[in-house]
Parts: structure tokens; C-alpha cells; sequence
């Protein structure tokens, strides 16, 4: 009999050291490899796809180990979709945790560069989050959605200002606008509605402004100043006369040379024919060149062109004759090309 008991208690003793090795070893021994990694969990994923996400991203050492924890922590059917960060040494009860809390890495979504249509817009927004593109277009011209946040869908471009935003990849394509909205609300503050207001502009038409002024010159050093003769242009009732709204107004970016028969295209964005701004930004606005605007440079140039020294830089003058000699400069260099 006590050799029984004594049989019995070491088999009992065995056996809780084994479930306790076990235990620890299903739920809080390291089972994933080394370096940092992110995972993206679609929306309605079960435990077999998971699994399989787990497997191909190659982090995972044991994917029996972390079955079983699933199973113990109840996770199928609880899996919370988003991008999840994968570290060095993560348990499997750390990272069930992590699926079923919905603990996501966010991530930044950088505008940047000529954005020029919604299409192109909803591209880059998709690229970075759970949606499709055509859900992300569809959102961006809903009518209904822009006129609730005060703008016409010519002005509505003007809300994107580019920059960089730390997102989540499960974020709704129109949680996002109304984000990108608050963004732009914070921009506009009160320094900047005074500085507007007294150019005599509002902040849509600053935006459309700063959108020809960014596509007239990658030179930072001549914003201000380009701002400037565009600004004494409508002050004295001057058209514009763009060549970047006609580009627009084309919807061929790659004109290289505007002639006189583009001139005569029938748009708002036609600046030739059409006196004032046009009725929206012609790419999406960035901060640095809204500010130009708003900090433009006072000066009584009423025209610019292009430098012969064709390094991108321009020449301003007041008046047309000078203009006009700065213009066939321009013109005999690039003569001198062909």
C-alpha cells in the first residue's frame, strides 16, 4: 500500500509537472522568430484562414502551439480584423490577446506629389487601408457627403491637404474624410482665416490658388512670389491666364506646350476666358504652398516666364514689353535646342 501511494503520488506529481510544462509552453513560451513584422487580418477571418496568414508570413514556430491556445482563449470567431505587429519572442497567448482585443499597429498614410483626380486620390487612400478603390471613389463623390461638410465637389479637393496621417488599416473609407475634414479645420486656424480674409479670399479659394502656384514651379523660393503676381492679376481684374488650368481643363497633364486652339476650350477652368480663380484646386493643396499664399510676396510683377538659362527658375517683370523680351529669351533657347 505505500508503495502505491508512493507510485500514485509520483505519476500525479509527473503528470502536473507535464501539463504545467505544457501549459507554459501552448500559452507563454516565445513562438515567433526573431525581427518585426506586420500581419494584415481581413474583416470575417476564422481560424483556419488566420492560420494561414500566420504560416505564410513566416514568423510563427509552432502553429500547433498557437491551434491549441486559440482554442483555449476561444478565439475563432472572435478575431478582430486589422494590422497587427509581430515581434520577437510573442507567446501565443500575447498574440491571441492581441487578435481578439483588436490591439492594431497603425500606420501612415503619406499624400503626396501631383494629385490631380479623385481616382488617383482613392488609389493611394486604398493602397493603405482595407477598402477597394472603387469603395474609396464611391465616398469621395458622394454628394450628399461633401455638401453636409460645406463643399461642392469642384472645392472638395481642398480638404486633402497633403501630408502625412497615422491611420488604421480597418478605417472607413468615410470615417476617413470626416478625419482628413478635422485635419483640415485645424490647419485653418485663426491666424490663417485673418490671413485669408485679408487678400480677400476664403480658404477653398487660398487652396486653389496655392494648387496653379505649385504646378507653375517646383522652386519653394518663388512661390511667394509667382502667389504674388497672381494675386495683383485679380486685384486689377486681370485674367489669370494659367497655362496649368488649361492642362486641367484638358485633363492632359502631359501638354508640354499650350497653343493657342487650347485656349479656346469651353471650362470653368479655362483662365483665358474665365476671369477669377477657378472653381477648385487643379491638384491637391500642399500646407507649405498654402502659406506662400498667404505670406505672398507684395511686388508689382504682373508677369513671369520661364529663365533661358532653362533651369526651372523663372523671370518676373511689371510690365509686358519686359515680358515680352524675357519671352523670346526663352523662346531662342529652346530654338537652340532642336
Amino acid at each position: 500500500m505505500r508503495r502505491y501511494i508512493i507510485l500514485v503520488s509520483i505519476a500525479i506529481v509527473l503528470s502536473l509537472i507535464w501539463y504545467s510544462v505544457n501549459f507554459w509552453s501552448v500559452h507563454f513560451k516565445a513562438n515567433t522568430t526573431t525581427g518585426t513584422s506586420f500581419i494584415f487580418v481581413p474583416g470575417n477571418t476564422g481560424i483556419e484562414q488566420l492560420n494561414n496568414i500566420l504560416e505564410e508570413s513566416g514568423r510563427i514556430q509552432n502553429i500547433k502551439r498557437f491551434t491549441k491556445a486559440s482554442r483555449f482563449y476561444n478565439l475563432d470567431g472572435n478575431i478582430k480584423p486589422g494590422r497587427y505587429k509581430i515581434t520577437a519572442g510573442m507567446n501565443n497567448r500575447t498574440l491571441v490577446r492581441t487578435l481578439r482585443m483588436g490591439w492594431q499597429s497603425p500606420h501612415n498614410l503619406t499624400l503626396s506629389g501631383n494629385i490631380r483626380t479623385p481616382e488617383k486620390l482613392a488609389s493611394i487612400i486604398s493602397s493603405k487601408i482595407e477598402s477597394d478603390s472603387t469603395s474609396v471613389l464611391e465616398v469621395l463623390k458622394d454628394i450628399s457627403l461633401i455638401d453636409s461638410l460645406g463643399f461642392t465637389i469642384e472645392s472638395f479637393p481642398s480638404v486633402f491637404l497633403l501630408n502625412t496621417y497615422e491611420i488604421y488599416w480597418t478605417a472607413r473609407p468615410k470615417d476617413l474624410v470626416i478625419r482628413f475634414k478635422k485635419e483640415y479645420d485645424k490647419f485653418w486656424n485663426q491666424k490663417r482665416m485673418e490671413q485669408a480674409s485679408q487678400i480677400g479670399l476664403t480658404p477653398v479659394q487660398v487652396a486653389t490658388l496655392a494648387s496653379i502656384v505649385a504646378e507653375e514651379s517646383n522652386i519653394a523660393a518663388e512661390h511667394p512670389v509667382i502667389a504674388g503676381v497672381y494675386i495683383n492679376r485679380l486685384k486689377t481684374g486681370m485674367p489669370l491666364q494659367a497655362d496649368p488650368t488649361i492642362k486641367f481643363a484638358l485633363n492632359d497633364p502631359s501638354v508640354k506646350r499650350i497653343l493657342f486652339r487650347h485656349l479656346e476650350i469651353d471650362s470653368p477652368y479655362n483662365t483665358y476666358k474665365n476671369r477669377g480663380l477657378p472653381p477648385g484646386p487643379i491638384t491637391l493643396p500642399s500646407p507649405a504652398v498654402i502659406d506662400s499664399v498667404l505670406n505672398y510676396q507684395k511686388h508689382k510683377y504682373l508677369y513671369f516666364c520661364a529663365k533661358a538659362t532653362l533651369d526651372g527658375s523663372h523671370l518676373f517683370a511689371a510690365t509686358l514689353a519686359e515680358h515680352n523680351r524675357n519671352a523670346r529669351a526663352y523662346q531662342a533657347a529652346i530654338s537652340r535646342l532642336r
